[in-house]
């Protein structure tokens, strides 16, 4: 009894792991690295260049919100900032320090994703890590996932630095509602 029911969660598990990531679909996007759209609401990706911002508009979204910092290789904000404003879409930029988490960047992120003005909304930093953490974070607070699932669905968005995860986990547990 006790090997099948051992089976049975592994099986659960598997697919539960599988629903959770096939909402993720891969898209190659011409100026945008690991380009990911999750449902209908938010794609989210890695380096974006600033000549890719009116193909991001051309696909429909409000709104882009740019974990880079400024001071990162090849992140050009300015640049990305002023195709936003010559494209017409709206632009929001949350450096995201990835070596030292600033939950207040979490909190403008979250209130970035959740308005319904903004939707659907591209998110990026430089490989896709960073915007996995905190959507991982969203999901979790925002949409009522167990860690498991939101877990899942943030590895298959790019999620691969163990100390981002724990940050996520860490400040989803502290901010539950």
């Amino acid at each position: 009894m006790r090997g099948a029911l051992s089976v049975a969660a592994v099986v659960v598990g598997v697919l539960a792991s599988g629903v959770a990531s096939a909402q993720v679909t891969k898209e190659s996007v011409p100026g945008i690295t690991n380009f990911s759209k999750v449902g209908t609401t938010i794609a989210c990706a890695g380096a974006t260049t600033p000549e890719a911002v009116a193909e991001v508009k051309k696909l429909g979204y409000m709104a882009i919100v740019n974990l880079r910092q400024a001071s990162e290789n090849g992140a050009n904000v300015e640049a990305e900032a002023a195709a936003a404003k010559a494209a017409g879409i709206k632009y929001v930029h949350l450096p995201f320090n990835a070596a030292s988490p600033d939950p207040a960047v979490v909190d403008g992120f979250l209130k970035a994703v959740t308005d319904p003005s903004n939707q659907p909304v591209f998110v990026h930093c430089a490989s896709g890590n960073r915007v996995a953490a905190l959507w991982m974070i969203k999901r979790i607070n925002v949409d009522g996932w167990d860690t498991e699932r939101a877990g899942a669905e943030a590895e298959a968005l790019g999620l691969t630095s163990p100390a981002l995860k724990t940050f996520a986990l860490d400040y989803a547990r502290a901010h539950q509602k």
